[in-house]
């Protein structure tokens, strides 16, 4: 999600508005300078992310100040938290390049960042307010959760109004055929309801997003993800963060099982993700990076002849890497993947982004494969989301799976 359409959950409704009116734009500033000003004329809040930092491209401290006619003055008490927090990571001394951050403008509020060094700042010009947030997301978020909302109902009494947001994770179906199956299942009629389709490499969130009362916000969603749920069934998975990795974790937790993980051409990308899980170590035992026939044979017991017929990259590899490593490692269950990430190493019978995954759950194995698109980082980590995918359909629903 952007910065903007992040911060455009709360945004000031105008006085004599309608409940349902919008009052969000978005302008990307960097140049020209007066975009703010410009701005400033049409809104009763600005908001712009970015250039705050130490460096010498980060200039919009410097911009708005001039625009709004604040001189920069040093905020004493300001420096020395600066200079504390450095202390207390160790870093001395105080880089000269960050005093630069305890500059603010002449009458500005300031913000405090909990997750870095930049604050946030907050100035009024003639009725309406400019913010200025950090560029990193984080830092950005932080401060406005924190401390910039509360901050924002009381500047605009009360006249926040929040958009109520529901989103259904999907992975494994192309943006193109999701919106066609959305827009031939879902009614005409949708209410204040705005749909949203926001992709990445590891799958396509479907966004719900309507402004005023809560209870009928949420009623529209429930009407509208019951028409999408028959369909969505076969690729949706329930996660807050959106991650794959939670939902699959909570499957493997409701069920008591255990997993490891077999990786060929995503190179330990899958274990990576898993373990960066704060808790994994509850349901995920370890994993082998068996990149070389070799390490196959020796350390999932892989029979040579099944690499010499199929070859590396094939169903029958996939499975027995999956096996391999649950039995190996004592696991319920098992992952294995291969296949040609690229650029090179393809060939006409197996092309570059070919990759089979296998997932093997309590006796049960299932194999897939796809041909992914992209460089050779989109090919692993579509890989690796689809893997965990097929992990995810086995452990929820087994003896639905048609699996031997």
């Amino acid at each position: 999600m952007t910065s903007s359409s992040w911060g455009a959950r709360w945004t000031p409704t105008r006085p004599g508005s309608a409940c349902g009116s919008r009052s969000w734009d978005s302008t990307w500033f960097g140049a020209p300078p007066w975009a703010t000003t410009t701005a400033l004329d049409d809104a009763e809040l600005v908001v712009a992310t970015g250039g705050l930092g130490p460096t010498a491209d980060d200039r919009t401290r410097e911009a708005v100040a001039d625009l709004l006619d604040a001189p920069l003055e040093l905020d004493v008490r300001l420096l020395e938290a600066l200079k504390e927090r450095f202390r207390e990571s160790g870093i001395a001394p105080f880089p000269a390049s960050n005093e630069g951050q305890a500059m603010v403008p002449r009458g500005a509020r300031v913000l405090s960042n909990p997750h870095g060094t930049a604050p946030g700042l907050a100035l009024e010009r003639e009725g309406s307010w400019v913010v200025l947030l950090p560029g990193v997301p984080r830092e950005m978020k932080g401060i406005w959760e924190e401390e910039l909302r509360s901050v924002l109902a009381g500047l605009f009494d009360g006249r926040l109004r929040p958009a109520w947001h529901r989103t259904l994770h999907t992975t494994g179906i192309p943006e193109s055929r999701l919106s066609e199956e959305v827009e031939r299942l879902l009614p005409r009629e949708r209410g204040p309801v705005e749909l949203a389709y926001l992709p990445d490499l590891r799958g396509v969130d479907l966004r719900f997003t309507a402004r005023g009362e809560r209870a009928a916000a949420e009623a529209w969603f429930d009407r509208l993800e019951a028409a999408l749920e028959p369909y969505l069934r076969g690729y949706r998975f329930r996660a807050e963060q959106g991650d794959l990795v939670e939902a699959v974790a909570a499957a493997l937790e409701r069920r008591g099982l255990t997993l490891a993980t077999a990786e060929s051409c995503t190179g330990g990308l899958i274990s990576k993700r898993l373990t960066d899980r704060a808790g994994a170590s509850a349901w995920y035992v370890g994993g082998v990076v068996a990149y070389a026939d070799a390490v196959k044979i020796r350390e999932l017991g892989l029979e040579p002849a099944v690499l010499e017929r199929e070859g590396a990259v094939s169903e029958a590899v996939a499975r027995a890497m999956a096996e391999g490593v649950a039995r190996r490692m004592g696991t319920d269950a098992g992952i294995g993947i291969t296949g040609v990430a690229g650029p090179t190493g393809g060939t006409e019978a197996k092309p570059v982004g070919l990759v089979w995954y296998a997932a093997h759950v309590g006796g049960r194995t299932r194999a897939g494969h796809r041909r992914f698109p992209g460089d050779r980082e989109s090919v692993r980590e579509r890989s690796g989301q689809a893997a965990l995918a097929l992990l995810l359909g086995l452990v929820e629903a087994p003896d639905s799976q048609e699996a031997t």
